[in-house]
Order: C-alpha cells, then structure tokens, then sequence
C-alpha cells in the first residue's frame, strides 16, 4: 500500500508506473498492439482521473462499487486481444483504488503521529521544473517521463537548451521512506537499516543519525571501496584473498567498509566477503551502502515511516535499475531527484568521507581516523575518483587491487614503471601502447583516451599514495595479506610519529604490523612514549602488546605506580567484572561514579583471602605512602579520559606524617609490580592478563594460588548475589586453571630439586602478607597440591618434629609420655637436619642460643679451623665479587642454614665465634657457586660431622614436637572426659569431689586457653580476629560448651539450685563426648569417616526439611480433628509436633495415652505403652486407697522400682497411702502425675479401678516386658 501525501496522488502513481507501460510497448511488436497499449494508457489514466476526481469531490465511501465508466467497456473488447495489456490494466486499476483507499484514510486520521527525529533532519527531493532532455524530447532531464512529471501551477516548462540543476529545479521535502528491509530468499532473513535523503545533507548529521538513532561507534578506520558499477569476474585465487584479507581488516581494526551499495559490480564483490563473514556468525562488520535513489529497483516499497519491507535482492534482467545488496547491514539512498541516473551519491560520499577522516581517535589516540581507498576492477570514474584522493587535502591512501581488471590493471602498470621524480621517460616512451590499451579497455574515443592517459600521469606524481597489492608466488609464510597491505599503506603515505603508528596499531589491535611495520631496528623514542602504549594496552586488553612492549624494552618495576594501578582499577574498558558488587559489601552506599582507591581494592582483597590475609593497602606503613604520592600527583596532567584523581579519605589525618615523609620518585613503585598486576587482572577478571602476569615476576606459585584463592571467593559471591550462572561457571574455571598450573609447577620444581621445592613451600612471603605457599594452598583449599609427595614430605617432616622413628611412632610417643627416662632411648635427627628444617624467628634464636652452649664446648682446634675457613672464604667474594655474573639468591629469611642468619635485606650473618665480628656476605651480590663452594669445603666437613643430640637438646625436641603436643592433649582430654564422666554419673554432693575439681580446672583452662588464640591470632581488629578464629567450627563450639559449662558451675554451688546445675552439666557432657571426633580425624583410617559423616550431616539437613513438611502436614490435621475444643496456648504447638513424631499406637507415646485416657473419663483407651499402664496402676490405687490422696498424687513424681520393703516404707508417707508397686515394672520408669492430672482436667478423682482390673494390668504388663 502506498501513501498518499497531496490531492495530486493519482499523477504521483502514473509517474511511478510509467516504466511499467514502457515494459508493455517493448513486448507488443505489432502496430494493433502499439495502439492496443496506447489506448489502454489514455483509457487507464482518463479512469484515474475520473475516479479520482469524484472521489476527492463527493467523498464516496471507498467500499461502495463503483460504476465502470463507459469508456472502459468500450475498450475492452481492444484489450482482449492483448493479454498482456488486459492484464496490466487490471493491475493499475486495483492499484489505483487502493491508493484512493490510503489517501481516504489520510485525510482522516486517527490521532497526531509527530514526526521522529530522521524526518525532521532529512529531507528528499523531487524535480518541479520540467526540461527536455536533448535526445528526448518526452523525457525530462531528471529522467522521468513528461506524462508522469510533477507540475506545479506558476511554474512553466524548461526549453531543451536549459541546463538542469538538483539545487535550482528541485524542492526538498521531508523524507518518506526509512526503516528496515528484511531480505528474504536466504536461509535467514537479514535485515538492513536505510533512509532516503537528499544529495546535500550535512555529515554532521550523517553520524549523528550512525551514532545516535544507529547505535554504532565510530570507527577507526574507514575502507572506501572504489570499482566498476557493471557485473565481472575475478581469478579465483584473487577473489579469495580479497575476501579474506578485506574482511580481516574490517574485523580486526573496528572499520567501516563505504560501497555503492547495489548488488552489481565490486560491491557484489564485497557482499560476498561479506556472506562469508555472515556464515562465520562472529559478529556483523558495519558494511554502508551509499547508492542513489532513483536507480533503485521498485523504491516505491520502501516509502513508508519506520516500516518493516521484505524485500528481494533478485534483479529484472532487462532492467536498467538495480537492486540492493543484501549483506549489507546499512543503507543511505541518496536523492537528488533523478531517475535511473548514477552519480546522486558521489559528493555526498566524498564529504562523508572527509567529515570522518578529520575525526579524533580520542580516547584511543589523539590522531585522526584514517581513510584508505581499495580499488578493484573500475572503469574511467574510478581513475578520476583515485585522482581525487591522492590530490586531496589531506591526501587518501589508495590500494589498487592488481589483476582484478580494467582501471586497477592501468593503474598497477603505470605504478610499476612511474619513476619518483616529475619526469616520466618510461611511460613517455610507452604513451603509445597506454593510449591504445586504454581505447582497448574503456572502448572510448582518441581525445578521452588522452585525458585518462594524463590524469594516470598526475596519479603517478604522488606514487608513495599508491600501495599496489599483488598475489605474489612466495612462501605462505612471506607471503603479504591484503589486511597488511591496506594497513601498512596507511603507515607509508601519512608520515606519522612512532608513537602515533603504535596508538594506530594499538587502537586496530594489530601486533603484526607493529612488530614488522613499528618496531624495527633503530627506531627511536621519545621519553614516556611506550609507557603510554603500556597504559593503553593494559586498559584496553591488549595481551599481544603488552607482550610486544615487554620484549622492546618497557620496565614494569619503572612504569607501574600508585595512581597508574588506581587508574586501572577504575578503567571502564576491558571485559565486564564484579569488583563493583564485592565492593559494595565493603563500602555500603557508594554514591554513583565512585573512584575507587587502593584502600578500597585492599579490603576488597581482605574479605576476598578471608582469614589473616592483610593486604599492603590496608596496612598503616602504606597509609602515608599513598597520602605523599597522590598529593604529588595531584596537579599533574594525565592523558587518560578514565582517570580522575580522589583525595585518599585518611590524608587529613596522616597530613602530620605526610608532611615530614620526604617525597622520592620511588616512593609511588612497586617493589613487585607483577604481583599487583595479577591481582588487578583477577579482580577485573582479565584471565589471559593475569596468566600473562603469572608468566613474568617472581613468586609464581604463591601467584598461582592467591589467583585460585581469590576466583573462588569472587565465584562464591557471584552466586550469593544471585548473578548469572555463566558467571560463576566462567570464575571457578579460571580458579581451576590456575589450580593446575600450580600443581604443574610444584611437580616441576620437586623433580628438579626436592630440598629446594620444599623450601618453596615454607618459605615466609612479605609481599603476601607473610604467608607461606602451605598457608595459602590451604586457604585456597588446594587438595591437588597439598596431596603432593613434596607437600606430604613436608608435613610429615613437621608432624615428627625432632624425631626420626620409623615403626610404632605412636606407641613410643605414649611410651616417653608415661616413662620420660624412654625418651633417651628414642632416635632424633641431627643438628644439621634440624636447621634445615623451616623454623620460626623465635626457635631459630632458640637453637643459636644452643648452638653458642655447644660451641663453649667444643675444641679449640676446630674453632680455630671453622675461623680460618671463613676468613678465607670472605677474601674469596672480596676478591671474585667482579669476575662473576651477579645472580639472585632463592632463600628465604625464615631459613637458618647450619651457623647462618639470613635477614630481610638478603644480607647474611656468619656467628660461629665470638672472637671476631660478624661477616656481612651478601646473597644477590655474590657468586652462588662460591657459596657453595663455602658448604664444600672439605675443612668445614672435617669440623662439622653429624654429631647427636644432647640430652637436654633431646627432652626439648621431644616435647615440641606436634606428634608429641598431640598425645599429651589427646590423654589429658581421655582423662578430663573419664573424670568429667564419673562427677555427673555419681550423687552431687554440696562439696565437690576431686574429680569435679580436675574437670573444672580443666575446662577453665582450655577457655584461657581459647581467650589466648583469639588475641595472638594476625589481624589487628579484634571483630576480624574473632572471625579469622571462629572460621574453624570446633574453636565457636568449645566457646559454646565452655561457657554453658561455667553457668552450670554458677548453679551448682548454690544449694537451692544444685539439681540445674548437674543438669547443665549433663547436657554438656553430649559435647565433650562428640568432641572425640575432632581428635578421631588424625588418624588415616577413621579421619576419611569423620569427614564423610560431617558431609552426611550436613546433606541429611535438607531430608529432614522435606521430613518436617510431611510430619508437620499430618500432625496440624490429626491435633485438630482430635481436640476440636482445645484453647489458645503455647502447648498447642508442642502437641502437634509431639503428635506429628509419636502417633497413638506407638509405644512410649506416654503423654498421648494419658491425653486419651483423661478424655475418654476414664477409660485407658485402645492404645497402651508399659509406661503407661504402670502410671495408671499406681495411680489408680492411689484413688481408690484414699479420695483425700488425689491432690498429693498430682503434684508428685512415682517411680516403679522392684518391691522391697524400704521402698514401700518410704512411699507410704509421700503418697498418703500404701501403694503397692508392681512387681515386674521396669526399673527407673518415672512419670508425672502432675503432668497427667493437668492434662486430664483434674478429673482424676472420677477414675474407679477395681482390683481385677489391676490383676489384669499387671498381667498385660508381665507379657509386654
């Protein structure tokens, strides 16, 4: 349906129709049929008129039927004889009384539609003076058919000698056709935006419609790709790589690709790069068709405001239009108010072009966007469209396409043999064969041939313009791609900077051609330049620049400082993370557009590590660091849009310490900047940044696990904020990636050397809050790693301590335990095995403080012998510290190795004798080979042999050994638990026993005990040291049970209280005993069990739930259809749970049987337990011995016990009567009548039985029991 804008809508559709009856006069041959079409069309637009016009005037409703005028029915008796007329007809009229219906429902409209945004800015054109053309005179110079032309009152028609001019012959009006097409006949509709706009709409709004209603970015580089309009063929191999290597570029480097936009000639050419790209499903390339609208076949479709039109991209074969490209993602139908003419679109294109050439980079880079030609095939336009851009100002890079045809042939050839200077011998001399050749290939005459011979001329004036691009016959790997050739041109002809290559590169992330066309031997840069390109490449994601910069010279240690790592942290490129929501745990109410500081990032960090993890930006020593640098920094001018400097929220009260520290340039480094690079690539969850950062640096495997350390947690917060389940699936394998490089990076390591893996492991971090790589394995819950043999060793080294048995260790441990005279008897390592196992500050003084003891006593000739070896081995590093490559120690300070103290500066103390001083012999200044050499002496070997312990030495290491702390806590716990046992199983007296004061000794202790590790644990905040010492279940247990423990001991010194007391002190009891698992769990056979039932225990958890829902469904309806007439208590609730668990019928359900009984009146119902048959026995005697017993029997507690005679003689008195027990009861069966004579209402002294009755009870009872 088309839209009618004005009454002249009839002449507007037989101007749009004309073509259709020029088709009608090509099939009709004969002269009847000639005038058989000729009449159809006056007898069709006479019916036009005539419809028209009455409808405008009368306003006839369009449904009505309307009378055929009589001047069809005479003619068509004329169109039978023409099929084709009589068909075409048939369809003009339909056509005509739907556009009559669209113009009826115009003038009436439904509400105001107010025009968008494309109308308002874009306007179409239509001629409004009619000029003969010179070679038709029925044709205007427009191209549209003076029948069909538009006439507007006042204005007259053109002479044929007038010349036609867009700008003066034409009127603007809003635009009528912009939307979608939808093209169809694929196996996928692809759609396509399109506008129509006139010839001289401003760029300006060009990219503001892109950018704006469009939603692309702007590119950063812009491919315009010039050829031939008419359909040809390319070699195979060619089209091939034009394909690949055109759509290469536009991927890699975000281009735009600018084409003609029909589906003929090279943007055919380009459509199919662009169907290949389409089948690869990885991602669109912005593709524009530029194509003027009147040479666009049926366009009348696509009138319409922002509609949806399919569409099909298949041609009429003999029609001069043409249709769209369908793999083009975008379409601007230039109008200039022709019809079927080229050329409305060229100087639109051209200051398209120059509009988004002049604009910046910014924040990529401060150049401008780059524009590169590509020429394929052509003909004499695309010659004169080269010349323009390697004229303009500033000048266009061009790539011609050599052996695709035509003008890209000329131009190659001429190219070839063009020599630099302004003379040309070489092509003077063929200026022959070139006239020739080009008459041969445009089929043109003598005088255009020369004019085309001479603008080649002037192309060749500015040959560094001109990249000629050829499939060479060379090795697939020399061989140069046409993404490279298109880049590199770029490089050649804009004679830019090497920095501003390498933002250009960065931008296009193209490595390739920054390492072939950027970095090559000699180039020279300025100060600060590829620390820039570093910041850009760490920014944006760049890991293949990152390495590049690397390998040329860029020092992390110089170029990462405190505001740069800010920086990062609060980029907002890279890939989406979610520091943001971890950050809102730590600092609640951020205000939108926070900055984020390092102290943030560090608590971040903190509650990320979990238990004493102290990260260096929450410490108190960085604190006035951070203060100095960012004041210092304040002022100074950065580049990058995404930094804004925030003033440290501490400053003001560190401005004392700020103001004295002295300002140093080293001051805002790192000691160990791939470290903090790590872990800003794990938190914004860059994975192959922080495996790149992993690769370089030191300190891998400690890198490795606070990476899976720091995953995990950020995994588990993901799925406590309810995030995508991509998300954390996407955290927990990049956690697991790093898990197993760990692990392959230990087993290397032990392969290589054991003793030195093993170090690695236990070796204190100062740059991971001193944590050992055990520690954080640990808290990263690395099973792989910590069951390595190298991590094994290591904890059955430390679990033995001092000593080295190899069969029933445990049963020698017990036995020095119980008999310490057994210990000398037991084999302990040597002194150079114990200091080479990892040891603290504190036992390294210890053992030193030793070893001065052991050296008092030893010879003089070996301490003489130990002085001179030393003496001599310091000349040696006096003498050889310049002849030998300098090379990093990898010791620790928490080593002590034999007689040595290896401090924090990597200086080491030789204290072997007190008659001379300490010799400072440096680590990273030395040679390692001498060191070793020092240890090889034979001398040294001679003096010290492995020589045994001392006794005093073997009763200490015997007694600190963790096997040995074991066993005594697990005895001493067996023998708490033994007493603690016997002091609640025994009579209570009001002074307590031995036993009881052991176990309150005991307990007091261990909760000193507990107070002690809460405040000697790491961190600073006593809430953090609580939680670092609740994190592990059993130290908020003992708490739990110790201080019930102690309210039970407040009640039972009190007389009057002393029954709760010993309750509480049973009810603790429960723990005490299952606190035996814990000490269980060391062992290697029932440990696996204990940890599979806790995991039991804990699934079991959501079975009971499932349990409770069905056990509480039943007894909610079984307490109500029970006792409809129960009143509102809290003893309801215990009702329905106990009626829910314990259902009548069961026994034991002791309260249920009495709860039926009393409401009954009497009866003991249909359901009986043996507790409760002996409850009703004795109370049923005690009835009916004495009426007045009823209010004693109901507030007292009987218990059935075997008969004797003091037990009757003691019952008498509190029962009032002379109850007989039963003699078969259960011993210790207790009830309480108080309970029961509530539950019954009071209604105990109704119940009469007799004697037979209580024969029978005893009698079921005896058979029951």
């Amino acid at each position: 349906m088309v839209v009618v804008d004005s009454p002249l809508a009839p002449q507007k559709y037989l101007r749009r129709i004309s073509k259709d009856f020029s088709t009608v006069r090509r099939y009709s041959n004969t002269p009847g049929s000639v005038s058989t079409a000729t009449a159809v069309r006056v007898s069709t637009s006479a019916f036009i008129a005539a419809e028209a016009g009455a409808h405008l005037a009368t306003n006839t409703p369009l449904d009505t039927p309307v009378a055929t005028p009589r001047g069809i029915r005479k003619r068509r008796r004329m169109r039978k004889r023409s099929s084709v007329s009589s068909t075409l007809s048939k369809v003009l009229i339909l056509n005509v009384r739907d556009l009559l219906k669209a113009h009826a429902a115009s003038e009436h409209p439904k509400e105001h539609q107010p025009r968008s945004w494309i109308e308002t800015n874009f306007q179409k054109r239509e001629c409004i003076k009619f000029i003969p053309c010179p070679k038709d005179n029925t044709r205007c110079c427009c191209g549209q058919a003076q029948i069909t032309h538009q006439t507007i009152q006042g204005i007259e028609s053109g002479s044929p000698g007038d010349l036609w001019l867009p700008t003066k012959h034409t009127r603007p009006q809003p635009t009528d056709a912009y939307g979608t097409i939808e093209f169809q006949g694929g196996a996928h509709p692809t759609k396509a935006q399109y506008v129509r706009l006139s010839f001289d709409t401003r760029p300006e709004l060009l990219v503001q419609l892109f950018t704006k209603e469009w939603n692309l970015e702007l590119p950063k580089l812009l491919i315009t790709v010039q050829g031939g309009k008419a359909n040809f063929d390319l070699q195979a191999k060619l089209k091939k790589e034009i394909r690949k290597g055109l759509l290469k570029a536009a991927k890699t480097t975000g281009a735009w690709i600018f084409t003609g936009g029909t589906n003929t000639g090279v943007t055919k050419q380009v459509g199919d790069a662009l169907l290949l790209e389409g089948q690869q499903r990885t991602g669109r390339v912005v593709s524009i068709g530029i194509a003027p609208w009147g040479i666009v076949e049926r366009n009348h479709e696509l009138l319409g405001h922002n509609r949806e039109v399919p569409c099909h991209s298949i041609s009429s074969p003999r029609s001069k239009l043409a249709v769209l490209n369908n793999r083009h993602a975008y379409f601007l139908l230039v109008d200039n108010g022709t019809q079927a003419k080229y050329g409305a679109e060229l100087i639109l294109r051209r200051k398209l072009e120059k509009f988004i050439s002049n604009l910046k980079l910014h924040p990529f880079t401060h150049s401008s966007t780059p524009v590169v030609c590509l020429v394929i095939e052509g003909g004499t336009n695309t010659i004169r469209a080269v010349l323009e851009y390697v004229t303009d100002s500033p000048p266009v890079p061009v790539v011609v396409c050599d052996g695709s045809g035509r003008a890209a042939d000329l131009l190659a050839f001429v190219h070839k043999y063009a020599s630099d200077g302004e003379e040309q011998p070489v092509l003077e001399s063929m200026r022959d064969y070139l006239i020739g050749t080009i008459q041969k290939t445009f089929e043109v005459g003598l005088d255009q041939a020369e004019k085309l011979y001479q603008e080649l001329l002037q192309c060749t004036r500015n040959k560094n313009l001109i990249t000629v691009f050829r499939i060479q016959e060379k090795p697939e790997g020399e061989a140069q791609e046409l993404d490279q050739t298109i880049l590199t041109a770029l490089f050649k002809s804009q004679h830019l900077s090497p920095p501003e290559q390498l933002s250009l590169a960065l931008t296009w992330n193209r490595v390739d051609i920054a390492r072939s066309e950027i970095f090559v031997y000699g180039q020279e840069w300025p100060h600060g330049a590829l620390d820039e390109a570093m910041m850009q490449a760490l920014e944006h994601d760049r890991i293949d620049f990152v390495k590049l910069l690397l390998e040329n010279g860029v020092s992390m240690k110089k170029f990462l400082t405190i505001p740069r790592l800010e920086e990062l942290y609060n980029t907002k490129h890279g890939p989406a993370n979610t520091l943001g929501y971890i950050l809102r745990d730590v600092r609640p109410h951020i205000p939108k557009g926070y900055i984020y500081t390092l102290h943030d990032i560090g608590l971040v960090i903190n509650k990320l590590m979990g238990g004493a993890y102290r990260s260096y930006y929450t410490r108190r020593k960085f604190r006035p660091i951070y203060a100095k640098v960012m004041n210092s920094y304040a002022n100074a001018c950065r580049k990058s849009s995404t930094y804004q400097y925030q003033r440290y929220a501490g400053a003001n009260s560190l401005s004392l310490v700020t103001g004295l520290l002295p300002f140093t340039s080293e001051m805002a480094l790192f000691e160990f900047p791939f470290n903090e690079l790590l872990i800003w690539a794990v938190l914004t969850k860059r994975q192959q940044m922080a495996l790149l950062m992993w690769t370089h640096g030191e300190e891998a495997l400690a890198k490795s696990l606070v990476s899976c350390k720091l995953y995990k947690a950020m995994a588990h917060e993901a799925a406590e904020d309810d995030l995508d389940t991509e998300i954390y699936e996407e955290l927990r394998s990049y956690a697991k990636e790093f898990e197993s490089k760990g692990n392959k990076l230990l087993d290397f390591s032990y392969r290589q050397d054991a003793e030195k893996a093993q170090r690695l492991l236990t070796c204190e971090l100062h740059s991971w809050s001193n944590q050992s790589c055990l520690s954080l394995a640990v808290a990263a819950n690395h099973r792989a790693l910590l069951a390595h043999p190298c991590s094994q060793v290591i904890l059955a080294d430390l679990w033995m301590g001092g000593l080295r048995t190899r069969k029933n260790t445990n049963f020698k441990v017990i036995l020095g335990l119980v008999m310490p005279l057994y210990i000398r008897q037991l084999d302990f390592k040597s002194k150079e095995e114990l200091q080479q196992m990892p040891q603290t500050e504190e036992e390294h003084l210890e053992n030193q403080n030793l070893d001065n003891d052991d050296s008092d006593r030893s010879q003089p000739d070996a301490e003489s012998a130990l002085l001179k070896a030393k003496r001599s081995i310091s000349l040696r590093y006096r003498m050889g510290a310049n002849t030998y490559n300098r090379e990093k120690a990898l010791l620790a300070d928490t080593y002590s190795v034999r007689d040595t103290k290896v401090h924090e500066n990597g200086k080491v103390n030789l204290t072997a004798g007190a008659e001379e001083p300490p010799s400072n012999v440096s680590l990273t200044d030395s040679d390692p080979a001498q060191f070793r050499e020092f240890f090889n002496l034979s001398e040294y070997n001679e003096i010290k042999q492995h020589q045994p312990l001392r006794l005093k030495k073997k009763f200490h290491e015997f007694y600190t050994a963790p096997i040995t702390k074991f066993w005594a806590d697990s005895i001493a716990y067996m023998f708490f638990l033994i007493m603690f046992s016997f002091t609640v199983l025994v009579k209570m007296g009001p002074v307590p026993r031995w036993q009881e004061w052991y176990s309150i000794a005991y307990i007091t202790t261990l909760g000193f005990e507990k107070v002690r590790e809460i405040i000697s644990s790491e961190p600073v905040a006593i809430t953090h040291k609580f939680s670092v010492w609740a994190w592990n279940m059993w130290n908020p247990c003992d708490g739990a049970a110790i201080i019930l423990f102690l309210i039970g001991l407040a009640f039972r010194f009190r007389p009057n209280t002393m029954d709760i007391g010993r309750v509480i002190y049973c009810v603790d009891s429960i723990y005490w005993y299952l606190r035996i698992l814990n000490i269980l769990g060391v062992n290697k056979y029932l440990g696996p069990l204990v940890t599979m039932m806790g995991k039991m225990v804990k699934n079991m958890i959501y079975f009971v739930v499932l349990l409770a829902v069905v056990l509480m469904s039943f007894g909610v309806s079984r307490q109500a259809i029970l006792y409809p007439n129960s009143e509102p208590t809290w003893r309801l609730i215990r009702e329905v749970i106990a009626g829910s668990i314990v259902a009548p019928g069961f026994p034991g359900a002791l309260g249920h049987s009495s709860r039926s009984h009393n409401a009954r009146g009497g009866g003991y119902g249909s359901t009986f337990s043996p507790g409760s048959f002996a409850a009703g026995y004795h109370r049923g005697h005690a009835t009916a011995s004495s009426p007045t017993a009823t209010a004693t029997t109901t507030t007292t507690t009987s218990t059935v016990r075997p008969l004797s005679s003091a037990t009757a003689t003691a019952t008498a008195p509190e029962t009032g009567s002379a109850a007989t027990p039963a003699p078969h009861a259960p011993t210790g069966t207790t009830f309480n009548s108080a309970e029961h004579g509530h539950l019954s209402g009071g209604n105990l002294t109704n119940v009469q039985i007799n004697k037979d009755e209580n024969n029978k009870l005893v009698c079921y009872l005896e058979s029951r029991l």
